[in-house]
């Protein structure tokens, strides 16, 4: 579950290092512009687009650090925090500069805040929702007149199967995921009329530093109603996110996302993510809540 900046010069047509495939001609005067670059789904999904010919903006909050997306050649890496509104905007004018063209926005920056609600400060909670929800949309907003000028372009958000259901202590988390898909799909209607497609990507389980910095969990052990519940929850996600799919997986979901010129809206990634979203689809609310009880030994 996925719960979480050179001169342009040719597009280099080697052959892809992860499908074995050549890039297409059409692909290699695109440009994608990423999100949350740094690491994970963002990082291996700047490789994956490179190695297809595509240009890649690949923008992060503290671009200085990155060492392996500057040394390649169609790869601009800059900064972009989504809670500064300058730097969104100096990233998206930044690549239209160099590249010319966006064809493709990848809103992929995104954390996870897991806890009891109670025992969670606000600032943690306005914090979430600005990255995964406000910066989202922040993003969104400076690439659309570039968009609506060229009547094209892909917008894809990185949702999550967390999205589609939810698991205990994830109040914060799984709202704004909630948020993505539902704002995601109302801007799907007025996207049409100029010409974007709007895509959500729904990865499941997902090795990536999730459990690290890209996870930031809130308890009050005086609290101890709360205890058990947060022993298991622990535990639980420890377990899936060792058995998660490599963020590859995910890049090349958003690769068919952003290159099959359907209308398409959802689409999952990643071996568990199928599945539970159809579980989720035939299971009852009582039904399903009772097998994530099971599942987290709260029943």
């Amino acid at each position: 579950m996925n719960l979480s900046i050179d001169d342009p010069g040719t597009a280099i047509a080697s052959r892809c290092r992860f499908c074995g495939l050549e890039p297409r001609e059409d692909e290699m005067s695109k440009t994608i512009l990423i999100t949350g670059a740094s690491s994970g789904i963002g990082k291996a999904t700047a490789q994956y687009f490179h190695d297809r010919g595509w240009n890649v903006v690949a923008t992060m909050r503290d671009p200085q650090k990155e060492k392996e997306l500057t040394a390649l050649a169609n790869v601009l890496v800059t900064r972009l925090d989504v809670q500064d509104p300058t730097s969104i905007k100096s990233a998206v004018d930044a690549a239209i500069a160099k590249f010319g063209k966006i064809d493709v926005l990848l809103n992929n920056a995104g954390y996870g805040a897991y806890g009891p609600l109670e025992a969670t400060a606000m600032e943690k909670i306005r914090r979430q929702f600005d990255v995964n929800v406000m910066g989202l949309l922040e993003t969104t907003k400076a690439v659309l007149p570039h968009f609506r000028a060229n009547r094209s372009g892909v917008i894809i958000n990185v949702s999550s199967i967390g999205g589609k259901m939810t698991f205990p202590l994830g109040t914060l988390y799984h709202g704004t995921k909630f948020a993505v898909e539902g704002l995601s799909e109302a801007l799907s209607w007025e996207m049409e009329s100029i010409g974007v497609r709007v895509k959500i990507v729904e990865p499941g389980a997902i090795k990536t530093d999730f459990g690290g910095r890209s996870f930031d969990f809130s308890n009050d052990e005086r609290m101890v109603e709360y205890q058990s519940i947060v022993r298991k929850l622990l535990g639980i996600m420890t377990n899936l996110m060792t058995k998660g799919s490599e963020p590859m997986v995910v890049a090349k979901v958003i690769y068919e996302a952003a290159t099959d010129g359907t209308n398409q809206l959802r689409y999952t990634a990643g071996e568990d993510a199928n599945a539970l979203v159809a579980n989720r689809k035939a299971a009852d609310d009582t039904t399903f809540m009772r097998r994530v009880k099971e599942q987290f030994g709260l029943a």
